[in-house]
């Protein structure tokens, strides 16, 4: 929001400058117009400002210094050259040479100056070097920081904690306030799952604070216009130019067709779930009977089903078993598998 005022501001003075300054043309008594065609130039440029402070907020400092570096020394470079068709050239030819000359050697500079940037060996602070000095100035600019707005869901899963607790995830945390209501009113739900699972969230929130394994803000902000808590965190999401951690499928999908970037837990979970190809033995124990006839279920430890064909028998039983073929959905992986006895069975038949 602060930057969207100063931004105003910028077109607002950029505007009324150009005004005043055009109205002190000497055409301007002649055409009255001209007041009006310096404001539009001065909100052009002011525009301009905002396009290249969004362009360049996104560019590595050092890649920044090394560019201008390169421009400088490229432009010296043009104006000396120009001394020497000085006495060739002279009015209009010359003018446009030196231009030419300038473009050239500036762009060439640029260019230069940020790839030559990236060979230049850092050295440690104290050393005389110019890379050093910058290598040590990068070092100590604070980083934009990238805040990830949690919703309810995230929070009561209870999976958060230990994700920022392996520092996989950097802060701040924004917790709405609207979010922590949900979570008392899930709290004091007559529900015990619902119950249990609100307290298990209000209790994350607190550990994570106390522990100080990530920063977490708690704000106040929230949009009395929009009734839908969903709707409220990708409003909030987009304000603070932030990440939306989520476990809702529905969040997720709904918040990426807006452009806003999520993070989901689930995906996280099944990506980092161990990769098994057909062929491959693993010792699970059969608990229930499957959906189709002779079939047995069992679960890894990360809850991942495996499905044992012709494993009903072996209900109760920990047999080892061979992978066949691995399912992806979008639950989660499912496993097929068959007794390792019998695949021995089909190899020796065949």
């Amino acid at each position: 929001m602060a930057k969207n005022v100063l931004r105003f501001l910028l077109i607002l003075i950029c505007s009324v400058s150009g005004f005043f300054v055009f109205q002190q043309m000497p055409q301007a008594g002649e055409h009255r117009w001209l007041p009006w065609l310096g404001s539009l130039v001065g909100a052009s440029v002011a525009g301009l400002a905002i396009l290249i402070e969004r362009l360049v907020r996104r560019v590595p400092l050092k890649l920044i210094i090394g560019g201008t570096l390169g421009l400088f020394v490229g432009l010296v470079l043009a104006r000396l050259l120009s001394f020497v068709f000085e006495g060739l050239n002279s009015g209009l030819v010359g003018t446009l040479l030196y231009v030419m000359l300038s473009v050239f050697f500036g762009y060439l500079g640029l260019v230069l100056g940020q790839k030559k940037i990236e060979e230049v060996g850092w050295a440690a602070p104290g050393s005389s070097t110019v890379a050093s000095a910058l290598s040590y100035l990068s070092r100590h600019i604070p980083r934009r920081e990238c805040p990830k707005v949690v919703d309810t869901s995230a929070i009561i899963d209870g999976r958060l904690y230990d994700i920022c607790a392996t520092g996989f995830v950097d802060g701040p945390l924004i917790i709405p306030r609207f979010v922590l209501e949900e979570l008392q009113y899930i709290a004091d739900s007559t529900d015990p799952i619902k119950r249990t699972r609100g307290r298990r969230g209000l209790e994350l929130l607190e550990r994570l604070q106390e522990e100080d394994l990530i920063e977490v803000r708690i704000v106040d902000q929230d949009y009395p216009q929009i009734k839908e808590t969903d709707a409220k965190l990708i409003a909030l999401a987009k304000d603070l130019q932030a990440k939306l951690i989520t476990t809702d499928y529905n969040l997720n999908k709904v918040a990426r067709l807006q452009g806003v970037p999520v993070m989901n837990v689930n995906e996280l979970a099944n990506a980092l779930k161990p990769v098994l190809i057909p062929g491959e033995s693993l010792k699970v124990t059969v608990l229930k009977e499957g959906k189709e006839p002779n079939q047995g279920v069992a679960y890894l430890e990360d809850g991942t089903m495996v499905v044992i064909e012709n494993g009903r028998r072996l209900i109760g039983q920990e047999i080892e078993a061979v992978v066949t073929s691995v399912l992806q959905t979008p639950a989660g992986r499912i496993i097929f598998v068959q007794p390792k006895s019998e695949s021995l069975k089909e190899v020796v038949s065949a």
